[in-house]
């Protein structure tokens, strides 16, 4: 048996880290759903519509996101852009955190954020072959 290559190994590193990552970011999204649910037994919230609504929104979020991270750790290949995606949309909600005086909280979404975005693009994509040279065909990229 053979030794993995370097870039197989460093994709696979990228895939576990986007995958940590992303199952962090859910267990955060399906808190702030059971933080819903917990507001709605209580008599806590003022609308109990609105807060079941937004609880059941997230709660689907939260599930998106454990299916992604479960995506990320098997071989499939659509879990990219998805994942970039996410991530990009989470940089406003970090800038509004920071404008409503809220920095450590800001930081940590900016920087979860960021570090899933860059896990997510340093992960073979479909176009990638198994050796990490680039193209479909087994062909590098690279012109000689």
């Amino acid at each position: 048996m053979t030794e993995p290559t370097a870039p197989n190994r460093r994709a696979g590193r990228s895939r576990r880290a986007a995958a940590v990552l992303t199952l962090v970011e859910a267990l955060v999204v399906l808190g702030f759903a059971g933080f819903y649910v917990y507001e709605m037994v209580t008599g806590a919230t003022d609308d109990l519509t609105r807060a079941a609504t937004s609880g059941a929104l997230i709660l689907v979020f939260g599930l998106a996101l454990l299916a992604l991270a479960r995506a990320w750790t098997g071989a499939s290949q659509w879990a990219r852009t998805p994942t970039v995606l996410w991530n990009v949309l989470l940089l406003p909600v970090a800038w509004s955190l920071h404008e409503s005086d809220r920095d450590p909280v800001a930081l940590a979404v900016a920087a979860l954020a960021v570090a899933s975005i860059v896990a997510a693009l340093s992960a073979p994509g479909r176009r990638d072959d198994a050796d990490g040279t680039g193209g479909a065909d087994g062909e590098s990229d690279v012109v000689s």
